[in-house]
């Protein structure tokens, strides 16, 4: 059977590589900095790792990215690294990425994800604005659906210029609490809805150290898409149905 769409048109052949199933995600990961199997996979869990690793295959066989043994001392493993022609992929996914900011509704319960969040939090904190000494935040999520398996508690460990998220008590003292709403959280996240008015209505609320709570919200870098500007759909809707009318 076959599997591409028996055209030598150049976006046909490009939809052959790009667009299979999880693919423009395991980039996107890649894009993010993750290089290696388990950080890829963390962020795409409910991709199987056999199907990543295919994929993985896939996209090395099409010169998108190169493998290479671990740098790490001592690492076994091997890094996936965008090639020239991976990172030409960059406006793509940077265009999918507003698109799906200006015209979507991301946040629905069969979305959320705690977990993804907190990757994201962690690779988008500016760590320069933070104390000189460890900082540790426990996030502790609410208002997940039923269906979701993952972790509700997640603790952030900061000792600048690194951050870390576990998924078990590390055993330090911490410095901060942060209980959210894991919907309005996204949706800070993503710049919808502001880190102000969400405390203001007790949806996110955050317990320790006076000085911290307040300067946790600086620390928040925000999506890379927050500052895409949204239309009013409801308004747009209200003007098209107008025009129609008239």
């Amino acid at each position: 059977m076959r599997e591409g769409f028996g055209q030598f048109c150049p976006i046909a052949v490009a939809c052959e590589v790009f667009s299979k199933r999880w693919t423009p995600i395991l980039l996107r990961e890649l894009f993010a900095g993750s290089q290696r199997f388990n950080e890829i996979h963390r962020c795409i869990p409910l991709m199987s790792r056999a199907l990543l690793a295919q994929r993985l295959r896939e996209l090395e066989a099409a010169g998108v990215i190169a493998s290479v043994a671990d740098p790490v001392p001592g690492a076994a493993g091997r890094v996936w690294r965008l090639t020239a022609a991976g990172e030409e992929f960059r406006p793509v996914l940077e265009a999918l990425g507003a698109w799906g900011q200006r015209w979507t509704v991301p946040v629905r319960d069969e979305n959320l994800d705690a977990g993804l969040l907190m990757w994201n939090i962690r690779r988008r904190l500016a760590t320069d604005r933070l104390p000189d000494r460890r900082v540790v935040v426990e996030f502790d999520y609410r208002g997940l659906p039923p269906s979701y398996r993952g972790a509700r508690t997640f603790w952030l460990v900061i000792e600048r210029p690194s951050a870390e998220v576990c998924l078990h008590d590390p055993g330090f003292d911490v410095d901060l609490v942060v209980e959210a709403d894991t919907a309005t959280m996204a949706r800070v996240w993503l710049g919808h809805v502001t880190f102000a008015d969400a405390l203001r209505d007790a949806q996110i609320r955050l317990r320790g150290t006076p000085e911290l709570a307040r300067q946790f919200p600086s620390w928040l870098l925000l999506s890379h898409f927050s500052k895409v500007e949204r239309p009013d759909v409801a308004a747009q809707q209200r003007a098209e149905h107008r025009a129609t009318a008239d």
